[in-house]
């Protein structure tokens, strides 16, 4: 581990605004901050509602109510608000004219929009929304690529207090009707068609498949590239008429701070998504706080992070804290390294960027290509560089100090999650940091590294923790509160239980060491073991199938997958069990190895034993193998070259 400190500049500690929360609070740094901050939940979560201007309609009667286990918690009891009121209403009084959003698309067309443009036309979708019979609580299911119509939906939906399910543009059909069926959407909002690498991307068909057994009354299409072509009908809207004679003005619902804002999914060690259920006044305060505190966002700064609003990342830092700082943001439609890898970079000084989200796997694609931004385009204006997805390796933390940050810029290393809402862990404006590290707890999480006792620990590996609510914690899991509580509150009593390993050193800067889980992290994208080998067993040809992750240089992680074909087939070749991933489920899950076997190790009591097909595999000591039912299976598998 490396012992290099990135020391802050004066100026960069004092304009921050946590410095300035903590000046506000007279407190003298950031461990006054976290102890005070965990000690006294309410205030600390009372003096952000208050730092970051959150609207309420009527004030709440109470921060904090357990009253029914922690797990259960709710925040700013009976207050009633509107997370749009907090972001795109608040700055249309205060700056209309100011550009909220900079869209370009892969092939190079722009547009903008401001404050106040976003404001009219959010209330004309609105307005087109009630219109096809939308009402508070109902579903609204957004599968679009990072288009603008994509932020007027999910601002529009939050306005007339509908609740947004933003689904990956890149999911297959199964995996979108499967979310489509969860969470019983009432509307659908899709284009039609996008570009990807130069190649035109038709969604059609898998929208048809998709809504096959669904209660989707309405498919809304939004016109992009026209790759795909629709007739109107009973179920089909295009948008530009449903629009077009709305008004500008439509009132936003007045809601309870515990109604639900949206439903996100991500993957978990069973095969079916959890559906993670995040609330408007907990959301707004946290978001905000997020946007704030974290990447240390204000009113001047332009944002650019190429993360998918399918996301949560794309959710806090491109939509809700994004907007409730009054920022600008870039938003980007198009692989990052198309037609060349230079495209990034050129954005950045284009757009005079300030802050610059990056995931680790584009980090490790950028070093793999030598790329040398530095030499081609003036970044200077960039004061923060954040990055999260998934372990950012100290290789990658360097080429990014030294490549885009040109020794200057702090790299704010963030880990948190879909359930938690945000980040848990981060690096901070001002602080002293070294390569790789995801900083300390963020202040408001009581955040702890514990043994199988719950005991602490300190300079050894430990489970990751959380021993007190916070506002964006999740409200359960839609349809399926028995998974919730078994999944992160059965291990420790009245403790979440997050799933990763972490590591505290000497000077209690954290570090990300793994899930504990079957979960799978490819490019950020989390998916279960479960369900990848669920798809795999679907085939026709095949009987039994395990998956491992492996070390990737570009991607964190790949996918192996092996497989025992069935009685009636004898080779099945590797390519078309690679294709039928990619149609169930998608092409971020295309495995990089595929491996016939005659049977999978495994225990006498059935359970596949991953960890001896990784070791194998990988060239690692097998260890015990006492448990081992057919040994021989491990003969057939040869080390990776």
């Amino acid at each position: 581990m490396s012992e290099f400190e990135f020391i802050p500049t004066e100026k960069q500690i004092q304009e921050s605004n946590i410095y300035k929360f903590m000046k506000k609070h007279d407190l003298s740094s950031l461990d006054e901050l976290s102890l005070k901050s965990k000690n006294d939940l309410e205030w600390f979560w009372k003096s952000v509602d208050e730092d970051i201007g959150i609207v309420w309609d009527s004030p709440y009667e109470k921060i904090l109510d357990v009253s029914k286990g922690i797990a259960w918690s709710k925040w700013f009891v009976n207050g009633k608000t509107n997370i749009y009121n907090s972001s795109v209403e608040k700055f249309v009084k205060k700056d209309p004219d100011k550009i909220s959003y900079y869209f370009e698309s892969e092939d190079g067309e722009t547009s903008e929009i401001t404050y106040s443009e976003l404001d009219s036309k959010v209330s004309k979708f609105a307005n087109g929304l009630k219109s096809l019979g939308v009402r508070k609580g109902d579903v609204i299911a957004i599968y679009l690529p990072m288009i603008e119509e994509a932020i007027l939906s999910i601002l529009a939906a939050a306005k007339i207090g509908a609740i947004q399910t933003i689904i990956f543009s890149g999911y297959s059909s199964d995996s979108l009707h499967v979310r489509l069926k969860d969470c019983n959407a009432k509307i659908l909002i899709v284009s039609d068609g996008f570009h990807r690498k130069g190649k035109i991307v038709s969604q059609k068909q898998s929208i048809e498949i998709a809504l096959k057994d669904t209660v989707v009354e309405k498919t809304i299409i939004i016109p992009y590239k026209g790759v795909d072509e629709y007739v109107t009908s009973e179920n089909i809207v295009f948008y530009e008429k449903l629009v077009s004679s709305q008004d500008v003005i439509c009132k936003t619902e007045i809601l309870d701070s515990e109604d639900p804002l949206f439903i996100l999914y991500t993957s978990g060690t069973t095969g079916k998504p959890k559906g993670v259920i995040h609330t408007h006044g907990g959301f707004s305060v946290f978001a905000g706080h997020q946007s704030a505190y974290l990447i240390d966002t204000q009113a001047q700064d332009t944002l650019f992070w190429p993360a998918d609003i399918g996301w949560i990342t794309g959710l806090v830092w491109n939509v809700y804290g994004l907007l409730m700082m009054g920022a600008s943001a870039v938003i980007y439609d198009g692989a990052l390294d198309f037609p060349t890898s230079e495209r990034i970079w050129k954005m950045l000084a284009d757009y005079n960027a300030t802050i610059f989200g990056i995931s680790p796997t584009a980090v490790r694609l950028f070093k793999k290509n030598n790329a040398e931004p530095l030499k081609l385009f003036s970044l200077d204006k960039i004061k923060n560089i954040p990055t999260t997805g998934e372990p950012l390796d100290e290789d990658s933390w360097w080429w990014l100090y030294e490549k885009v940050g040109n020794k200057k810029i702090p790299i704010m290393n963030l880990s948190g999650g879909t359930e938690i809402g945000g980040a848990m862990l981060s690096v901070f404006p001002g602080m002293k940091l070294k390569p790789s590290t995801v900083g300390i707890p963020v202040p408001g999480m009581n955040l702890d590294v514990v043994d199988d006792d719950l005991n602490s620990v300190r300079k050894k590996n430990g489970y990751l923790v959380i021993k007190s609510p916070w506002p964006a914690m999740t409200r359960g899991l839609l349809n399926d509160d028995k998974r919730y509580l078994e999944t992160y509150w059965s291990r420790f009593e009245n403790v979440w239980f997050h799933g990763d390993y972490v590591f505290v050193d000497k000077d209690n800067l954290w570090y990300m060491r793994g899930r504990t889980d079957d979960v799978i992290n490819v490019s950020g994208h989390r998916m279960s073991t479960a369900e990848i080998e669920h798809t795999v067993i679907s085939h026709n040809k095949i009987s039994d199938a395990a998956s491992i992750a492996i070390p990737d240089d570009i991607t964190g992680e790949a996918i192996v997958i092996f497989f025992v074909a069935d009685k009636k087939s004898k080779n099945i070749a590797p390519f078309e069990i690679s294709d039928y991933i990619s149609d169930k489920i998608g092409k971020v899950a295309r495995p990089k190895f595929i491996f016939q076997l005659s049977d999978l190790p495994k225990t006498r009591t059935g359970k596949i034993m991953r960890r001896l097909l990784k070791s194998k595999l990988l060239g690692n000591e097998l260890g015990d193998l006492s448990s081992l039912e057919n040994a021989y299976v491990l003969d057939e598998i040869e080390k990776l070259g």
